[in-house]
């Protein structure tokens, strides 16, 4: 399902050296999937071409089509096995 970046997300996505591509494969192909009580929903995939790094990427799951929040490379999770 194709996703809209929000404003904010295309400034990280800029700052944070992170491709469209792989936002939109994360949402595609998670390879785990949180649900927050706040009504959003935390796609995470491994990054080969970053080295291993697990990228999240925190959409407002209610809307249609997906909006994308923020994105980011969580350190917390380097490493570790989806």
């Amino acid at each position: 399902m194709k996703v809209i970046l929000t404003e904010h997300a295309r400034t990280v996505l800029a700052q944070r050296g992170i491709e469209p591509k792989w936002v939109q494969s994360t949402v595609d192909n998670p390879q785990r999937v949180e649900t927050r009580p706040d009504g959003t929903s935390h796609f995470l995939a491994v990054i080969p071409q970053r080295e291993g790094h697990v990228l999240r990427v925190v959409v407002k799951a209610r809307t249609r089509p997906r909006k994308v929040i923020t994105a980011f490379f969580d350190r917390r999770l380097k490493g570790e096995a989806l």
